[in-house]
């Protein structure tokens, strides 16, 4: 897999710059970067003539994605697309742990009834996806999800906080969902959730988000031990 992959030339009739920027990011953030056979490095060259566009705007792009920190340009080596490191993982997973426990104590109180049966109806949908195997699906589906949450809390800062995580957290959680039972488990964890919710029962609401959350931390923790291995971008800028 490589970038290529998720391109396709940009129409003539946007604003250049930004749109080259914004096929590069969600091309981006559609791979499954944790992949060791992954191909992270970027070059402008081929993604221009993949795009059908010239190099200023695939240049001006990456730098804009450089300062969002999902690429890495490594001067004369090239620009490659930033896997974080097992402990920065790891880190992250903690932080949105404690980000979406809180919104979900506090979508207890704001969230209506409507907005819980939405959430329900979402949930139950994907379900019906991630029973019939369609992880990559699911996977993006159970982003949403959490997203969701996160909106129901009525908390506009706490979702901007969350944002800036949820590039990585994409990724991170794209890889992890193909891996042992855990799809399964998703499923069940997010009826749980979803049941504490409607019930308004902040503590239970808040402990169900943060476990299953964890549980992603424990799995990563124990399972992807060869990720500082074939983190070879960082490993080249240093």
């Amino acid at each position: 897999m490589s970038i290529s992959d998720k391109l396709s030339p940009v129409a003539v009739n946007f604003t250049l710059k930004d749109h080259t920027y914004d096929v590069l990011r969600k091309a981006i953030l559609e791979m499954n970067i944790y992949q060791p056979e992954t191909n992270l490095r970027l070059d402008e060259r081929k993604l221009a003539e993949k795009l059908a566009i010239s190099r200023t705007p695939i240049r001006e792009a990456l730098a804009r994605l450089a300062q969002d920190g999902l690429v890495v340009i490594i001067p004369r080596k090239g620009v490659f697309i930033l896997r974080k490191s097992l402990d920065e993982i790891l880190e992250m997973v903690v932080i949105w742990a404690a980000l979406e426990s809180m919104a979900a104590r506090l979508a207890t109180e704001n969230a209506s009834d409507d907005d819980l049966h939405a959430l329900r109806k979402f949930a139950m949908k994907n379900s019906m996806t991630a029973m019939s195997a369609e992880i990559e699906e699911y996977s993006d589906a159970n982003i949403q999800f959490h997203q969701y949450i996160l909106k129901l809390s009525g908390c506009k800062a706490l979702s901007k906080m969350a944002d800036g995580l949820f590039m990585h957290m994409h990724a991170v959680r794209r890889r992890a969902m193909g891996e042992s039972d855990r799809v399964t488990k998703s499923v069940a964890d997010h009826m749980e959730i979803i049941e504490a919710l409607e019930s308004r029962d902040a503590d239970l609401a808040s402990r169900r988000v943060r476990e299953h959350t964890m549980r992603l931390h424990n799995h990563i923790h124990t399972t992807w031990t060869r990720l500082e291995n074939i983190d070879s971008a960082k490993t080249e800028s240093k």
